[in-house]
């Protein structure tokens, strides 16, 4: 009961967590498309009233003008729309899910047993769960260092820029080594998600409710506010791709127990980052395939990279083929305590992605996906059956 318990709150925290982050992430992309969209106004009394640019839209039947004031605007309605409910939701919800399915069994999750870091490799639950919180917060510590640092006014973005995707890769590299492949993907998606909702939450929001009581006051608002809002939502909008791909990456055994998982992380990242750079030019009216182009070409070479025998060491080949018997002995011992209609192993109510070993034609049916999970290291998960290598290459001459 327990267990059916803990599956079913992560069900439900997975679907709010879903829901808030695409009512973020859409309100996101949305306004970053209005604001590169405008146009000077046409009116005179607009541009009398200090509109700075306008937008004309159709959209559900409907028509919308949008506009945007460079300075205050003659009277704020007491009804101001304000985006960061969807943000802290979105945040709190996926901490909550990490605390849930990571924290609680660090062991199994968090762990790298194979890390070459000897320390990394021997840490106990307790440590790693404390590893894993600094991790997140260190992130954010240096990421906004940076950012205060390299351009407080906003008149060296392009160097900060550069800097922030050197520390994107030193992240990912640093996460594969502290921990397991699926936690370390991750983990490096939570250090930019951490950013974008802190971001909202110590810079975009205060500047702007420091704006709006400087304009109910009567007085002029501070442009800084402004313009260190934009900076850290333009940050926001480039990590916006990189996060949701790190954030679905633990269905992917190939990629996160890959040798070289963080260069995979790394190009993923600036994939993303670039394809996003095409649509925020393009709703400024610029098209400019060389961006897609360079971040479908970084995809390519992540795909060559991750490919069975491409760029990494080709599989021995030369065990013996087993017998059935010694093939579900094996199985028995190190998978069924999970993947059985009704598990053993505690936490589990059900059989991981409804997959159950409890026969060998079950077993047949996922011979090819059993010989992948267990070549890649995926599984057993964290190992914790302590499957052996030469248990691996058994698995690999699998042929009947």
């Amino acid at each position: 009961m327990q267990a059916y318990l803990l599956e079913f709150v992560n069900f439900m925290l997975r679907w709010l967590h879903v829901i808030a982050a695409i009512a973020w992430i859409g309100e996101s992309i949305y306004f970053v498309m209005l604001d590169n969209g405008l146009r000077k106004p046409k009116a005179a009394e607009d541009r009398e009233k200090g509109v700075f640019g306008e937008m004309w839209a159709v959209h559900g039947g409907g028509f919308y003008h949008n506009q945007k004031y460079a300075t205050a605007p003659a009277k704020l309605p007491e009804d101001l729309h304000w985006s960061f409910l969807k943000s802290y939701t979105t945040w709190l919800s996926g901490f909550a899910l990490f605390v849930l399915m990571y924290m609680t069994n660090p062991g199994f999750y968090l762990v790298n047993p194979d890390s070459s870091w000897e320390w990394a490799a021997n840490m106990s639950g307790w440590q790693a769960n404390v590893l894993a919180l600094a991790f997140l917060l260190a992130g954010w510590v240096v990421y906004n260092e940076m950012c205060k640092r390299i351009s407080p006014n906003m008149e060296r973005d392009g160097i900060l820029s550069l800097a922030v995707a050197v520390l994107m890769v030193v992240v990912a590299y640093l996460s594969v080594q502290m921990f397991s492949g699926r936690a370390a993907f991750l983990l490096t998606g939570a250090v930019m998600a951490t950013a974008m909702s802190a971001n909202v939450f110590f810079w975009i929001i205060p500047g702007q409710r420091r704006m709006v009581n400087a304009m109910k006051a009567g007085e002029q608002p501070n442009p800084l506010d402004g313009k260190r809002g934009k900076q850290r939502s333009v940050h926001n909008t480039y990590f916006t791709l990189p996060v949701v791909l790190l954030m679905i990456s633990n269905h992917y055994s190939f990629v996160y127990n890959h040798e070289y998982a963080w260069v995979l992380m790394a190009l993923f990242i600036f994939a993303g980052a670039l394809i996003r750079q095409f649509f925020v030019l393009m709703h400024a009216g610029k098209i400019q395939p060389a961006y897609p182009a360079a971040g479908t070409a970084l995809i390519l070479v992540a795909f060559w990279l991750a490919m069975p025998g491409g760029a990494t060491p080709a599989a021995n080949g030369t065990a013996e083929a087993p017998s059935q018997e010694e093939v579900h002995a094996m199985i028995d011992q190190h998978c069924v305590a999970c993947h059985s209609r009704e598990p053993t192993q505690p936490g589990f109510a059900s059989p991981p992605a409804g997959v159950a070993y409890d026969n060998w034609d079950q077993i047949l049916r996922q011979k090819s996906q059993i010989q992948q999970v267990v070549a890649s290291k995926y599984m057993p998960l964290g190992n914790m059956t302590g499957m052996t290598d030469e248990e691996r290459e058994v698995i690999a001459a699998w042929s009947e």
